[in-house]
């Protein structure tokens, strides 16, 4: 039981650690990490405005439907057998504390 304790101690920290940091990037306000635009100040007329930015989306490309559908099966097997693993071991370590208590 000790052994659980010591894993799960720092993982609760890690974890506390974690959801804090992500609430304080949740919490910035947008316009606190918006860059400044150059050129800008005046009184805002279409004179002082900056010229629009062109942009333009790339669309070719990407990961095929086929690929995600075999990365997700392929995780799915792989948690699967961790699992049993560990079911297995612990199962065993049961087995080895039953014999050595009785």
């Amino acid at each position: 039981m000790t052994t659980i304790r010591r894993i799960l101690r720092p993982a609760a920290l890690l974890a506390a650690l974690t959801t804090i940091l992500a609430a304080c990037g949740a919490a910035i306000p947008a316009f606190a990490s918006a860059a400044l635009v150059p050129g800008g100040g005046g009184g805002g007329g279409p004179a002082t405005s900056p010229p629009p930015v062109i942009v333009r989306t790339v669309t070719v490309g990407g990961t095929p439907g086929w690929q995600i559908a075999l990365l997700v099966a392929g995780a799915a097997v792989l948690a699967a057998a961790v699992a049993v693993l560990l079911d297995r071991l612990r199962t065993a370590r049961r087995a080895q504390l039953a014999a050595a208590a009785g």
